[in-house]
């Protein structure tokens, strides 16, 4: 009798327990959520994280903090959500880098990107552009090919550092171009974007926000587009497949990923909630900056993460390149 009351006692505790668990389930969230910038405040990442922030808080009804985890090309902040409770209170503004190309990279890092996420949806997207300085006389695509198989190496092209997502937008262009540059890294950029200004190197693949003021001034001249379609802030640039190498495609993109084993209702929960936020005027104004605002499913953000793993991986190993 002691046992089957045991039993019976122990049965009416799980069902007690399994019914509590929808209500707390339907709780999320009841305390602040935090989203791990893994790079240095103020720039584009962590941009893009406060404002995503903002705007989910307003129907969350929860505060959604940024905090600031630079270093290791992101893997610190990575890292970091990676081994974060998987209950929605602790996401990653994650990247090419960390997603697809620090594997590559790095003779190790101290998580598996392929495991230890959860993609919830790619928030913006920014399509490499190839600039060069008014100097070189170069005006189109064709004629900076046709120039680099005339003169190998003569022309310098400047990136934010090896294993960067210039410096790889870099190595594929030269990859589909079949031309090779000479490639000066540098710690940022910024300086190299100053160097390009004043003449002393003669390009730059990078990033709409980096190059777009410099554009429009006329002090560094744009030839190319590395996307399917035309940047609404650049009209009168091609895109790579119109200037004749539709095979050079790269951008750098942010998206939202929670650590792995996070309840799907939960991670279903955020991937509408950034629906939301993307709509928002605040974050539609970015495109003003020259990102592609997207906001896709997370299976097709999972999808992209796997395809850019193949190119860039292979650009790495072809090109031999390892990090700082």
């Amino acid at each position: 009798m002691r046992l089957s009351k045991r039993c019976f006692v122990a049965g009416f505790g799980c069902l007690a327990l399994l019914e509590t668990l929808p209500a707390m389930g339907d709780s999320y969230p009841d305390r602040p959520i935090k989203i791990i910038a893994p790079f240095p405040a103020g720039g584009l990442v962590d941009v893009l994280a406060r404002a995503l922030g903002d705007e989910m808080s307003k129907s969350m009804h929860q505060p959604v903090i940024v905090e600031n985890k630079p270093g290791a090309g992101g893997n610190i902040g990575a890292d970091f959500v990676a081994k974060a409770a998987p209950d929605g209170y602790t996401l990653l503004m994650t990247s090419p880098g960390i997603q697809s190309i620090n594997q590559f990279l790095y003779k190790s890092i101290p998580f598996d990107p392929d495991k230890a996420f959860v993609p919830i949806s790619m928030v913006a997207d920014m399509s490499m552009v190839v600039v060069v300085h008014p100097k070189t006389g170069i005006a189109t695509l064709k004629q900076l090919v046709d120039f680099a198989h005339e003169h190998p190496t003569k022309l310098s092209f400047g990136s934010a550092g090896v294993g960067t997502t210039g410096h790889l937008g870099l190595e594929l262009l030269m990859h589909a171009g079949q031309m090779k540059f000479t490639h000066v890294p540098y710690k940022g950029a910024a300086p190299s974007i100053t160097d390009l200004i004043a003449g002393q190197i003669d390009g730059v693949v990078d990033n709409p926000p980096t190059v777009l003021a410099h554009i429009q001034a006329g002090s560094i001249r744009a030839l190319a587009v590395a996307d399917k379609e035309r940047l609404h802030v650049l009209p009168d640039v091609p895109t790579a497949a119109e200037a004749g190498l539709p095979a050079w495609e790269a951008s750098s993109w942010f998206g939202l990923v929670a650590p792995a084993g996070t309840p799907t209702s939960i991670s279903e929960r955020l991937y509408a909630e950034v629906q939301k936020a993307v709509e928002s005027p605040r974050i539609q104004a970015l495109r003003d900056r020259g990102m592609q605002i997207v906001g896709n499913s997370p299976a097709e953000f999972a999808n992209l993460i796997v395809a850019e793993r193949k190119k860039w991986g292979d650009i790495i190993k072809s090109a031999n390149i390892t990090a700082e």
